[in-house]
Order: C-alpha cells, then structure tokens, then sequence
C-alpha cells in the first residue's frame, strides 16, 4: 500500500489549495516544496482578487465569468486577508473611448453574480477626491470593484489548513526523482537528507517549475506546451491619501494598476515580458522600471523615477501556450492534463491558473482524480481558511475586539495582526498582559511571540520568509535589525 494517496509537487497556490481540498476530503496527501511555501510567483503577483477587465477584450468570458464569481467566495473565506477595492479607471482622451469602458463595466458588473460588492458607478475627477491626485486633463473615470488579497499569506493558510486535515506539508524539500509503477515512488532531498515516500496519485503543481519537474523529475515530456511570461511590479512612497486603486491605460494598450500598499506604499504593476531561464533568477529590468514609472506620470501629479523605488519584485507566470502572439494576449486561464497509463499511476499536470480561481482550481482537480478515489464530495466553497470565522464585514469589529482585549497594542499594530492571522490573533498574543510579554522586538512592531508563532505553525525559516512572505514588514526593517532577527530565527 502507498504511503501517500496524493502527492504534490509545488508550494504555491496551486499546490497548497490542492492539498487543502484533498486534505479535507480525508485523502493522504503529502506536499513538497523545494524552497519555502509562496516563494515563487505566488508572492509576486499584483495581489489582486479580480475577474480581470481587460480580460474581456482578449474574448476570455468564461475565464471572467468563473474569476467573478470566486471573488465572494474568497472574500467570505478569507475576510482577514481579502477586502474589497474600488478601482477608478480615469478615461484618457488617448485611450479606450468612454462608451467603450463603460460597456465593459456593465458587462463587468453583469456577469459578476455580485452580492456583496458594489457595482460601477461614473465620476466627476474635478470635485471627487480621486481626481485631486491625477493631472488636471483627466475629467472623468469610472469606479468599479474587485478585491485586495495578501497573496502570500492565502498560500500559507491554505497549507496550515491542509496540515490541520492530517496533510503532510515537506517545505524545503527537494523531489529530485519520480519512478512510475502501479505507484509513485518519489525520492526526496531535505538538506542532504534522503527519503522515499510512495503516492497513488503525482500532481505536478510547480507553476514556473513544472517543465523542469517534467524533464529533471519525472523524465517525461509535457503533453503541452508551457510558456513563461515575466510581470514585474514596483513600490513607491505613497502617491495619494485615499483607500481606493487606479487601473491606468497605457499608450500601448496595456494596463497598469496602481494600489494603496502597506498604509505607505503605492503598488505599481504590472509588466508582460515572454522570459526564459531559471524562475529563480527573475527580477524587474531597469527599462520595465522605467515603463511603470513612466504609465504612472502620465496619469499621477507627483512624477516619480526609479530612484523612488523603494522595493521592486518581478514574478514568472506558467502558461499553457495557446499560440498566441504577445505575452499579454496569452490567455490566463488553467489547463490541467490528466496521464493515464494501464497499469501505470496517473499523473496530474496543471498549467496557469490565478489566484482567483485557485479554489476552483484545486476542486476541478479533483474532480479530474475523482475515479481513482470513492466517492468525496468538494467542501471548501463554504469552509473559510484559518483565521477566516468571521463575518466578512466583520473586520472592524475583530480589530475593536482586539484592542480590547490587549489593550497594550497600538491601533496600527493590531489592525496588522488581525489583517494576518484573523480570529487566531489570540494564539499569537496569548495571555499577554504587557508588550514585554510579547519578547524581543525586531522593529515594526514585530515580536518574538509573532515569529516563534510563524515557525511553529508556518513553517517560517528565516528572516525572509517572515519579512517578505508571512508578513511585508520587510519595508520597514533595517538590516540591523534583519540580522537581530536572523540570529533569533537560528
């Protein structure tokens, strides 16, 4: 008998949301990531729950349409890591034409199965705040919704949650050879140590990774072609005082977010660029800088350059390559292909996806498996992810209560807890009485308490993992205060 009756290559949202899905339907599911949990493309992406409007242009109505409707959902699932946006979409007497926005809005708004968010309404930019921080030639914009998401951390918690249903989560694990018999047997690298487990079932959910799983790994061709495509994003001092978001046209046709970020950011992204190489080694070019920086000053009053970025990250896409010409005329929906053999175990590849429909994502998968397993019927439509029990209004309310019951807390310092960890703030703060109950602090409000919390239930190594992955607070921590922390972590 197999150790495993799942096995999943690959740490990201893909792989995490389905282990989680198996997990619950009691399957035996192990999953190995070669490096930490979201370190890939998964913590790189514009950390958007979208349908993607410009998606409606590229003819991908189903893509929208199934986008749409996980966009509550997630926000029911995660109300701690997900908030709805407004977005204000100014028009450019260079761009789109207003009947032309407008028309996808409608069909935006119409196709969404909206119940919580509000729909597009029309803006005055001369008398609406939105307009005070754009140049005084744009007059007008339309608003509509979609959601904000912490990317990373919905990665994490879907692996916490799969752990919690008996999964097996392997991170810095490396699968370094597959052999296919009426089984998998997997060999596994862990620091220079060897192992061997056995699975029913493959999943190749390594994203960027999944064609060097195939070649390295499991020594097989694609069934299908992959292409990668590289989308880089910067971050800036705030460029305006408002909640809301920008969706920017650019003169080549493309679109540009510009987002609130970490209460002092402004998020800009993001780029399309066909790339080849390690996935590793992917980080934004100067001239994608430029390009960002450039879209930006279009549109914004305070001009700003690449010598007003604060931090830039770039994130390698996997797309099942569908013939298209440009990277950004690639569609973006998931393929998943399903290896059969006689005699042989079968192998699950997944190609794409996004976050937004990484739920769905994880069940179609599944549901694809769904002959080789007995009868299991999907659950996690209505199951929220750890931390998530909670209205998804309820966030004001989580925060009061916190500050309440720990009193000792700044506003700011609690609101980024329970915009973390959600109602499992209290098993990070525990019996606290006092700050110094929390130990050692790092900087920004980062307490030891926090950290051995993230290692215990996380799987956080080093300092990057809690910096940049589990939290974002590597924007406001000096290396000295990176190297306090390193050597706590050790």
């Amino acid at each position: 008998m197999a150790d495993f009756d799942i096995a999943v290559i690959g740490g990201g949202i893909n792989g995490t949301g389905i282990a989680r899905d198996a997990a619950g339907r009691g399957l035996r599911v192990v999953l190995v990531e070669q490096n930490d949990l979201a370190s890939g493309t998964s913590s790189a992406s514009s950390k958007l729950i979208h349908g993607g409007l410009r998606y409606l242009e590229h003819g991908e109505f189903r893509l929208v349409r199934a986008a749409l409707a996980e966009r509550e959902i997630l926000l029911r699932a995660a109300p701690h890591l997900i908030r709805p946006l407004r977005f204000v979409l100014p028009v450019n007497p260079d761009g789109r034409s207003a009947w032309l926005l407008r028309l996808g809005l409608l069909l935006y708004d119409w196709i969404g199965r909206r119940e919580i968010l509000p729909g597009t309404r029309e803006l005055d930019l001369s008398t609406d705040e939105a307009g005070h921080p754009l140049r005084n030639i744009f007059l007008k914009a339309y608003e509509y919704s979609d959601c904000f998401a912490d990317d990373a951390r919905l990665v994490a918690l879907n692996a916490v949650d799969a752990a919690e249903r008996s999964a097996v989560i392997r991170t810095r694990t490396r699968c370094v050879r597959a052999e296919r018999s009426d089984s998998w047997r997997l060999v596994l690298n862990a620091r220079g140590q060897r192992d061997v487990i056995t699975a029913r079932v493959l999943v190749n959910a390594a994203g960027a990774w999944v064609e060097t799983v195939a070649d390295r790994v499991l020594r097989q061709p694609l069934q299908a072609h992959l292409r990668l495509d590289k989308g880089s994003h910067i971050v800036v001092r705030k460029l305006y005082d408002h909640d809301r978001a920008y969706i920017l046209q650019a003169a080549d046709r493309r679109v540009v977010f510009a987002i609130p970020f970490q209460r002092d950011f402004t998020l800009i992204g993001t780029t399309d660029r066909s790339f080849s190489g390690s996935p590793a080694a992917a980080t934004p070019a100067a001239d994608e800088i430029d390009y960002l920086c450039s879209v930006a000053n279009g549109y914004f009053r305070a001009a700003i350059s690449a010598a007003d970025v604060v931090w830039a990250y770039a994130g390698v896409r996997s797309l099942y390559d569908d013939g298209a010409g440009k990277p950004q005329d690639i569609g973006r929906d998931y393929t998943l292909m399903l290896d059969e053999r006689a005699g042989e175990a079968p192998l699950l590849t997944v190609y794409g996806g996004k976050i937004t429909t990484s739920r769905r994502l994880a069940e179609d998968a599944l549901q694809r498996l769904a002959h080789f397993f007995p009868p299991l019927q999907p659950w996690t439509r209505t199951s929220p992810l750890p931390g998530g029990d909670f209205a998804y209004d309820g966030i004001e309310a989580l925060i009061e209560r916190t500050l309440r019951r720990w009193p000792f807390l700044t506003d700011a310092h609690a609101r980024r807890l329970v915009r973390a960890y959600g109602t499992r703030v209290e098993t990070v703060l525990g019996d606290a009485s006092q700050l110094d109950d929390l130990g050692q602090r790092f900087g920004a409000d980062l307490t030891a308490a926090e950290v051995r919390y993230l290692m215990q239930k996380e799987w956080a190594q080093t300092a990057d993992d809690v910096l940049w992955r589990r939290s974002k607070l590597g924007l406001r921590i000096s290396p000295a205060q990176r190297q306090t922390l390193e050597r706590f972590m050790a």
